[in-house]
């Protein structure tokens, strides 16, 4: 398993593009993911065999080896495939819980 992956972390996965479907989507080829996925692109210069990085957020933990990540649909994919791109840092409170005696 990736190191350091936990759920909100937002990752990486790189995918490789099969075809352009039509003049705004790409089909790409996700690593152990086995279902196509087709993402907007609305460049013009990709092309077949060309490298894409895919970001999203982790939702799911599965056992050791498999992550679930948010690209606008869950993908779940194999752990070794995502690269942790930036940490969830959960939101810090500036006033405390309870206030204070009068």
């Amino acid at each position: 398993m990736a190191k350091g992956i936990n759920i909100g972390d937002e990752v990486a996965i790189t995918a490789t593009v099969r075809r352009r479907v039509t003049e705004d989507r790409v089909s790409v080829s996700i690593p152990s993911y086995g279902q196509p996925h087709s993402i907007v692109d609305r460049t013009t210069e990709v092309r077949k065999g060309q490298h894409i990085e895919l970001i999203g957020n982790v939702t799911h933990l599965l056992d050791k080896n498999r992550v679930t990540v948010n690209l606008g649909i869950p993908v779940t994919v194999d752990a070794a495939v995502v690269r942790l791109v930036n940490a969830y840092k959960p939101p810090t409170r500036k006033k405390p819980l309870v206030d204070k005696p009068t």
